[in-house]
């Protein structure tokens, strides 16, 4: 399998139909047509079969699909660093950031950076943590900021601040009046938090044993932002990072969870990748500004 039979494939494979697929690569339909017959050819084996007038991808196409999407992205990826290494003029920054940290002290950090340095570009992707991995372990972006650590064989993790975790509640509930909210406070009350995968779980379940209740999760979320709408909804109060300033959200407030626990801003790494030069610029604006 080729760089072009490969591309042919994962072509088809995403977007349904020869047809499509050629339109997306700007070659003809009888070219892409070859280019995979070529390729069932050399693999011995059939990877699409025509039902009903519909191209279906078999069983082999669907396990090679996968695997074949992450080689071709790794492609692009060397594509793209040989073409930045030809534009040595121009600078490149790829981060990978969590919504709480996008929508907190990125902006600043990137503002403080972006004065010493004002020709690098910088590619922001923000996204789940799960898709942050994935991304710093293939390449696609050069450091990931993230308010849990991620761990991987090749990922190199440093903690740049203790993050503690709030309770936030809209500016009419009853709790505004106090200083701190502890598990007692919210006996009776629907929970939006993580669930007790997440790094910060146990945490807060130890929080709860400690008054001598169990932490029982209405609404579970992934990330902080997400408790916004829910928070603003009246569907309960969120249990959730700090970080995030959540008075811009109109009609919202936060309290300081008691007894504390505490979340870590982090950035991340591959080891295995070759490291921006920008990249401790930019972390000591980061590491200045947390």
């Amino acid at each position: 399998m080729n760089a072009r039979q490969l591309e042919v494939f994962r072509a088809i494979m995403r977007d349904g139909s020869v047809t499509a697929a050629a339109n997306s690569l700007a070659v003809s339909q009888p070219a892409a047509s070859k280019v995979l017959h070529h390729l069932e050819s050399q693999l011995g084996y059939k990877l699409f079969e025509r039902i009903g007038g519909r191209l279906v991808p078999t069983m082999e196409a669907n396990l090679l699909y996968e695997d074949a999407d992450r080689v071709f992205r790794e492609m692009e990826v060397l594509k793209n660093l040989a073409r930045t290494i030809g534009e040595r003029k121009v600078g490149l920054l790829r981060i990978g950031a969590s919504a709480p940290v996008t929508y907190s002290v990125l902006a600043e950090a990137l503002l403080t950076f972006r004065k010493a340095h004002p020709t690098v570009k910088v590619h922001l992707h923000a996204l789940p943590k799960k898709e942050i991995t994935e991304q710093l372990i293939i390449g696609d972006i050069d450091l990931a900021v993230t308010l849990s650590p991620i761990q991987a064989p090749t990922v190199r993790t440093e903690i740049l601040a203790g993050v503690r975790i709030m309770a936030v509640m809209r500016e009419d509930d009853p709790l505004t009046e106090k200083t701190e909210v502890t598990p007692h406070d919210l006996v009776g009350r629907p929970i939006i938090s993580y669930g007790n995968h997440a790094d910060v779980g146990p945490s807060l379940n130890r929080a709860f044993e400690q008054y001598g209740l169990t932490r029982d999760v209405s609404i579970q979320i992934s990330s902080s932002v997400g408790a916004v709408p829910l928070v603003s909804g009246g569907l309960g109060i969120a249990l959730v990072d700090g970080l995030v300033q959540w008075n811009i959200f109109r009609g919202l407030v936060s309290r300081p969870f008691s007894p504390a626990v505490m979340m870590n801003v982090t950035v991340s790494t591959n080891s295995a990748r070759p490291t921006s030069r920008f990249l401790e610029p930019f972390l000591k604006s980061l590491r200045a500004l947390l």
